[in-house]
């Protein structure tokens, strides 16, 4: 396996299948390419020896609160799930963003995906739910992190 930062030709290949890993629902929508062009220290993509597309992570420092890190997109290929990839990715990210400077982790799901609630539960998130935080009626699990 090979861990690396992303590139903006990144783009296309996790766009490419991030509607099939997330079960045909329309997600590309959440992961424009700006990510790929502006926040390539703080993102990280994992392929195999065939440079197949096995997860990524896209995350940035807060420019509002310097201390923070915010995990915007986190995705692992279902045929490896299970695998800590996942794990790997944020414990990555979690001292990168250290050495920046950070010493607190947010992101956020929806209520509905509890193989995400339960992952970030797992990694040592607090958890609470953030009521309209995306708007009336569209609820939020909002996860913290302290990584010191």
């Amino acid at each position: 396996m090979n861990t690396r930062n992303v590139t903006e030709n990144d783009y296309f290949k996790i766009i490419d299948v991030i509607n099939d890993w997330w079960g045909g629902r329309e997600m590309t929508h959440l992961l424009p390419r700006l990510f790929f062009e502006h926040f390539q220290s703080t993102s990280f993509i994992v392929e195999d020896e065939n440079n197949r597309l096995l997860a990524f992570l896209i995350g940035f420092v807060s420019q509002t609160h310097p201390n923070e890190a915010y995990i915007h997109f986190v995705g692992v290929n279902p045929e490896v799930r299970k695998e800590g990839l996942g794990s790997e990715l944020y414990n990555l990210f979690f001292s990168n963003v250290r050495i920046l400077g950070c010493n607190t982790v947010k992101c956020i799901t929806s209520p509905i995906n509890e193989g995400s609630v339960a992952f970030h539960k797992s990694m040592g998130f607090a958890v609470t739910l953030g009521t309209d935080y995306e708007g009336k009626g569209q609820d939020r699990i909002l996860f913290s992190k302290y990584i010191g």
